[in-house]
């Protein structure tokens, strides 16, 4: 097994981790093992910043908006040369 040295962490995020641990009962060592395994055994991930969004929100719930239909055409951007 590999070692890893995170350095520059701050206070906080590791009083966090601290915390979030023992609520877990676990060390913080193990608890940062599972949040690191957790966070790269994602099998599929997202092609696009709103498949992203949609699935990282998706657990708490979420809206149904009505959009508008478009009343003009779209067009391309008219940028100075």
């Amino acid at each position: 097994m590999a070692a890893l040295s995170i350095r520059d962490l701050d206070d906080a995020v590791r009083e966090k981790l601290r915390i979030r641990a023992a609520q877990h009962g676990k060390s913080m060592e193990a608890e940062i093992r599972d949040i690191l395994t957790a966070a790269v055994a994602e099998d599929t991930p997202a092609t696009d910043l709103f498949s992203a969004l949609a699935e990282r929100f998706a657990r708490l719930g979420g809206v149904d908006l009505e959009l508008p239909s478009r009343s003009t055409s779209p067009r391309a951007a008219s940028l100075p040369e």
